[in-house]
């Protein structure tokens, strides 16, 4: 049916238009009443859900070596649950994609609570020594060390405090069903069946997290299936309540991403006036030796391991010249395999240190940075990419090619390299 703003549209029509502008006017007057169609009821989604884990799931699971037996397990008495975020229900269309200029960048420096970190590594510190027998045990077989393990374990779940209501299954079914990433959760929710399957944990015990990731690891299901283990040996891979199973599961994850057994992540370091902060990121790797032969030295004043001094190390600037410099070995960027973040994998590495080592925070502190709108960030990256610069994503955020284009940028131009946006480069980079 039309309501009165199709007719009013139609009144506007003018018949002396070309036949092309007249259809394409009679289409627009046509869906301007389309917000006037109410969506489908909770009650007919619900059916549609279920219809889809009948007809359209269940074929899928079946094929991929599901049996009927776990799978009806696995749905009995399955709902949406409609308090998820990212939803887009049948019948609605998914959210406008915000502008870059509603939201500002945080520092980096807001990322690393002191008043949290010290709190993860006192526990930490004390749980280490309770499992040290399993520790030993789990470095000894992938060859990670402890305290980077307990630092994930700690970052990640609470060192397995973390309360976990949600039902891994009804999370990934609901996404899977009616999200914004149907696609990457249909696979998650498939190969949570396959976990069930095999018979480690019950459906009803699967528990996770409001984004489906598991168990004190907070795993993803198709990571579950290709890193967990079971360490303790009682023939099941439980993440949810095994402390020996969750710990050797972080450890193999990190190994099988290629954790390199025998160094650590990196050293905080100051950079001399002089050295370009435009050299970052781990395509640009370089013997530890040269740069030091650069004047570059570890901030505590210590000197470089000799084991070292010969291997492949990497400058990470996350807040370009405002804030903490560091070396980094490879196994920084395997840390970034389990979450994807320049700070994330800092965070973990600090928090190892205060662990092993009784250490303490970042010698440098983070500068007041953070204050500019992503539209202004995203305008510089624009403003690089038409010179020819890679800044990888364009995205009014600040990653390492950015921030090494911007430093290099400033030096072509005469001006003292930064490695990371602020206000006063608005105007000249254009």
């Amino acid at each position: 049916m039309t309501g009165p703003a199709h007719l009013r549209c139609f009144r506007q029509l003018k018949p002396k238009r070309g036949l092309r502008s007249l259809a394409l006017a009679l289409s627009a007057c046509l869906l301007s009443g389309a917000p006037s169609l109410a969506a489908p009821s909770k009650a007919a989604v619900e059916q549609q859900f279920q219809s889809w884990l009948a007809n359209d799931l269940w074929p899928e699971a079946k094929s991929t070596g599901i049996s009927r037996s776990a799978f009806d397990k696995a749905i009995a008495g399955l709902k949406l649950n409609w308090d998820l975020p990212d939803l887009v229900p049948p019948g609605t269309a998914p959210p406008k994609e915000q502008k870059q200029s509603q939201a500002e960048f945080s520092s980096p420096g807001a990322y690393f609570s002191e008043k949290r970190l010290q709190g993860l590594a006192g526990t930490g510190r004390s749980l280490a020594e309770r499992h040290a027998s399993t520790l030993r045990k789990v470095e000894a077989a992938y060859g990670v060390p402890g305290s980077i393990i307990v630092a994930i374990w700690g970052r990640e779940s609470g060192f397995g405090g973390a309360k976990l209501p949600y039902s891994a299954v009804e999370v990934l079914a609901t996404k899977a069903f009616m999200s914004t990433r149907k696609d990457l959760f249909r696979r998650e929710l498939i190969s949570a069946l396959h976990i069930i399957e095999g018979g480690d944990i019950a459906a009803g015990q699967m528990k996770g997290s409001w984004a489906g990731a598991l168990g004190q690891p907070q795993f993803m299901p198709t990571s579950y299936l290709k890193y967990a283990v079971d360490f303790d040996g009682d023939g099941h891979r439980d993440i949810w309540n095994s402390v020996p199973d969750s710990l050797a599961s972080i450890a193999n994850y990190l190994k099988k991403s290629g954790w390199q057994a025998g160094r650590g992540w990196g050293f905080e370091v100051s950079i001399p006036d002089g050295v370009s902060c435009a050299q970052e990121g781990p395509d640009l790797a370089r013997p530890l030796a040269d740069w030091a032969g650069q004047g570059i030295a570890r901030i505590s004043g210590k000197p470089f391991p000799a084991s070292e001094r010969s291997a492949s190390t990497m400058m990470l600037v996350p807040a370009g010249t405002h804030g903490p410099e560091f070396l980094v070995s490879p196994n920084f960027y395997v840390l970034k395999e389990y979450n994807n973040s320049d700070l994330y994998a800092l965070f973990i590495g600090n928090l190892a240190d205060r662990i092993a080592y009784g250490s303490g925070a970042f010698k440098a502190p983070f500068g007041d940075v953070g204050k500019m709108l992503r539209s202004d960030v995203l305008a510089m990256q624009k403003a690089l990419v038409a010179k020819g610069y890679d800044v990888g994503n364009v995205d009014g955020l600040p990653g390492f090619k950015t921030r090494r284009s911007l430093g290099d940028w400033q030096e072509k131009n005469g001006l003292k390299p930064t490695c990371y946006p602020d206000a006063s480069l608005k105007g000249k980079l254009r």
